[in-house]
């Protein structure tokens, strides 16, 4: 009988025990859930650290840490100096993702850089047109797919003018002359068509190619030239810049496809349906200092020329049949590309 009771008493004990842990767990708190690392992004760039192109990065980190409540950490890396190397990289996946131009990516999308035929665009709203089509985006979707890429959204480079030591005026004011090229198909035969002399270079080398005199001039947008600071290689008393608006050139974000693979569905949701302000918005401000950048170019000793329409109809007319060579040479997916694109007009 008392082993009995003690058998009891032994019983509650073990009961008030328990029952005090449990109080005490649910009154300072259960163990907090270990959170998952978050998935890094970086994100490839040569757009400089202060250029109106970091708003629309910054706006993109923003909503992609928000959406994803923190699971996915962007980090961009600003002042990459070589799109090419970026791009393979992205391609490769040792980056998660690549922002800038068509012809930065062209070396691994070759097919791409169709889109900056000379004069393929009179104006913005044409560019827009074309690449907010849903075909032409099912297009270049696929051809990112192919080459181990995901495409995420449009952003904007704008119209290319010429930089130069000499005044141009002329297509024959060309000939002859050493410009520094995009390392793009649609660049080199572009200058080839006028008779210069084109010399590719990256970034990292533009500057001083130009300094040294291995070429004499350049084509930029008039932002970029200020923001990258390539408008200094040309020095003072010899600095022209004509208004030529020869090539529209787009940008765009694209995700590695080995890495957006091992993503969570929801996450990349997120990632494709990126807001439509934050594509609208960039354009809208790229363009809205495009003026600014051409003033402060004035500024700094350039001579700016705008083409009358009688003068910019003889480059383009010099340069007729372009876009559809090109596309010929860069294959099947590329005269696709330009059918459709053409078909938006």
């Amino acid at each position: 009988m008392g082993s009995c009771v003690r058998k009891v008493q032994a019983g509650r004990s073990a009961l008030c025990h328990a029952s005090f842990v449990f109080v005490a767990w649910i009154l300072i708190g259960a163990p907090a859930a270990v959170r998952a690392e978050p998935y890094v992004m970086e994100v490839a760039t040569v757009v400089p650290q202060g250029s109106p192109w970091v708003a629309q990065l910054e706006a993109f980190k923003a909503y992609v840490e928000t959406e994803t409540d923190g699971r996915v950490k962007v980090n961009l890396r600003l002042g990459r100096l070589n799109s090419r190397s970026s791009a393979r990289r992205t391609a490769a996946g040792s980056m998660q993702a690549f922002y800038g131009s068509v012809g930065g990516l062209s070396s691994v999308i070759r097919e791409l850089n169709v889109l900056e035929s000379p004069f393929l665009f009179e104006t913005f709203a044409e560019a827009d047109r074309a690449l907010d089509d849903p075909e032409v985006q099912k297009q270049v979707r696929s051809l990112l797919r192919k080459r181990k890429l995901v495409f995420g959204f449009w952003a904007e480079n704008g119209f290319r003018d010429y930089f130069c030591r000499r005044p141009i005026r002329t297509p024959s004011d060309l000939k002859g002359v050493r410009f520094r090229a995009q390392e793009a198909y649609a660049h080199v035969v572009s200058y080839r068509a006028y008779g210069a002399s084109p010399v590719t270079t990256d970034m990292a080398s533009a500057l001083t190619s130009i300094q040294n005199g291995v070429v004499d001039g350049f084509d930029s947008t008039p932002i970029y030239a200020v923001a990258s600071g390539l408008y200094q290689a040309l020095e003072e008393g010899k600095r022209h810049l004509v208004l030529s608006r020869h090539i529209y050139q787009p940008g765009l974000m694209a995700y590695s496809r080995a890495w957006f693979a091992k993503l969570p569905k929801d996450i990349q949701e997120v990632l494709l349906d990126v807001p439509r302000d934050l594509v609208t918005q960039g354009r809208r401000r790229i363009r809205s200092v495009e003026q600014i950048a051409i003033e402060n170019l004035a500024k700094q000793g350039y001579e700016v020329y705008d083409l009358t329409p009688e003068e910019r109809a003889a480059f383009k007319a010099n340069q007729a049949g372009l876009a559809a060579e090109i596309a010929k040479h860069l294959g099947p997916g590329a005269e696709a590309l330009l059918e459709a694109v053409r078909d938006t007009f």
